[in-house]
């Protein structure tokens, strides 16, 4: 097994708060303040900010897309896998020139997206970014599980790269 790039957090697991949840949610949104409120990371020399609408539970929209996963705002339901990676946005995003991280814009619907796709061992993890008026705002953050969506991220990568290549 190789070591995991030295930049890379730890994960915050939920048995190391005895499984309370109210806890763990606790400690996940002081790491999402401390990594995106108290300093702001950059990515290619423009600020990182987030969408801090809607509020729900006195908690910033972007908190919730980060550890919780569905299309409807108001139904999202937590995401172990997103909640106990909390602290891997801001690291990939200020190591996006890693070997390790592929980095690619494409179109999702009418909005640009920058996404930095995090490949190591058995982890994909997927960061996105939207350019919004001067700065960039994270959008979400997740585990890619299904091969699929694996395949067509690596195709949409190439495709990009052989795009920007001409």
């Amino acid at each position: 097994m190789t070591n995991k790039p030295g930049w890379l957090p730890n994960l915050i697991l939920i048995s190391d708060y005895d499984g309370d949840w109210d806890k763990y949610i606790e400690t996940l949104y002081r790491f999402f303040r401390r990594d995106f409120f108290e300093s702001k990371p950059s990515f290619r020399n423009v600020p990182v900010g987030i969408t801090k609408h809607p509020y729900s539970q006195g908690k910033e929209a972007t908190f919730w897309h980060l550890i919780s996963e569905g299309k409807i705002e108001e139904e999202r339901i937590p995401d172990f896998e997103r909640c106990k990676r909390i602290r891997w946005p801001r690291a990939i995003i200020e190591n996006y020139s890693d070997s390790v991280v592929q980095v690619w814009e494409t179109m999702r619907g009418r909005e640009k997206r920058i996404l930095l796709r995090f490949i190591f061992e058995k982890d994909d993890y997927l960061v996105v970014l939207a350019e919004h008026k001067g700065m960039i705002l994270l959008i979400t953050a997740y585990l890619v599980t299904w091969q699929s969506q694996k395949r067509k991220l690596q195709q949409e990568f190439e495709r990009y790269k052989a795009d920007t290549a001409l």
